[in-house]
């Protein structure tokens, strides 16, 4: 099938946390047969900050922040046998959801996919003119980063025909386990953007425990943590392109995922960040979560904090070799059950399913 994808990036992935779960599953698609355009804005400096090339796999189109260039992309619309909406693009977000069904042709799959959904529907409750709410009887489906049976039933009472979560996964060809990297070496490393969402459990979790442990080194990785007061034993690396996350998971004695405010409430919402940790064979402690079990088995594949002295807690008992024991079994859990090539296998047959269906009715 021909996707027209419209997303926020899948060159850069700076303000992009969805940037490596986009390139997986696409990727994936792309070698089942699907033709993929995947169109960008020009916007928040991604493009002076890309991590890779515009892939053999699909053809890459970054338009213009302008309504001139929202509107040559919409244009194109038309000729996609399937076209998808993701949320966050950060400009013209109402206007590309709204275009997406205005200008695809008719026939053609139309689906919203939630790389927030959490959020999203914590808006539309709060929202009755909510555009995805107005969008929702002429879409065909809504794909989800995550969110499990609450997202589900929560769409489909708000109307969605179908809502699939398609959760993220490793990549193996992208993230592997790496030699150490001088430049990572501490006792736990945090990779994440700053969000106004997020910062209150970046500070409970990581903060407090570098406050608790003077006598560890910390690392905190991401853009937006400029002007943020540190605790003296946190090392600020701004930014790390994703060329480096291998070694940035695989360097320290432990890595650590702390979710948003609205997935960590919803749970059943893994970040990208956790298949990278795993992938790359890190011992990963995460914030506490409901449905972490149906990705890594907490004490064996992954450690769990419910604050700031649990991580404490867990460095202080924390040997390398069971480190190295933790990391190497969520290795082969993910490598097992959660690649992007079964999430890939995932959407090529609900397509296959929504085409099929769509010729029936028809």
């Amino acid at each position: 099938m021909k996707i027209a994808f419209y997303g926020s990036s899948i060159l850069s992935a700076y303000w992009n946390g969805a940037a490596t779960y986009y390139r997986g599953i696409l990727s994936d698609l792309a070698r089942r047969g699907h033709a993929i355009t995947f169109y960008e804005p020009d916007a928040f400096d991604r493009q002076q900050h890309r991590d890779i090339d515009p892939p053999d796999w699909l053809r890459s189109v970054v338009y213009p922040a302008t309504p001139e260039g929202l509107r040559s992309v919409l244009d194109e619309a038309g000729n996609a046998d399937v076209v998808v909406k993701a949320n966050g693009v950060g400009v013209f977000d109402t206007e590309l959801l709204a275009g997406i069904i205005s200008e695809s042709r008719a026939g053609a799959l139309r689906i919203f996919w939630d790389v927030d959904a959490a959020e999203t529907l914590a808006e539309m409750r709060r929202t009755d003119d909510h555009p995805v709410r107005a969008a929702l009887p002429r879409l065909d489906a809504v794909f989800t980063y995550g969110g499990g049976e609450p997202v589900i039933a929560a769409y489909r009472d708000f109307g969605a025909r179908q809502c699939v979560p398609v959760y993220n996964a490793l990549d193996p060809e992208t993230h592997f386990p790496v030699a150490s990297d001088p430049r990572f070496t501490c006792d736990l490393g945090f990779l994440g953007n700053r969000l106004p969402d997020r910062d209150a459990r970046v500070a409970a979790f990581l903060f407090d425990a570098a406050r608790r442990t003077p006598g560890r080194r910390y690392l905190l990785g991401g853009a937006g943590w400029d002007h943020v007061d540190l605790p003296s034993n946190i090392t600020r690396l701004g930014h790390v392109s994703t060329r480096d996350h291998n070694a940035f998971n695989a360097t320290p004695l432990a890595v650590l995922n702390v979710a948003r405010d609205a997935m960590a409430a919803n749970g059943f919402s893994p970040a990208t960040r956790v298949f990278e940790a795993a992938g790359a064979a890190a011992c990963l402690i995460t914030d506490a979560w409901e449905g972490i079990e149906l990705f890594l088995q907490p004490e064996a594949e992954v450690l769990v904090a419910r604050d700031g002295q649990d991580v404490a807690a867990l460095l202080a008992a924390l040997t390398p070799e069971r480190a190295q024991a933790v990391g190497q079994a969520a290795l082969a859990r993910v490598r097992a059950e959660h690649t992007y090539a079964q999430r890939g296998a995932l959407v090529h047959t609900l397509l296959a399913e929504m085409a099929a269906a769509r010729q029936v009715t028809a």
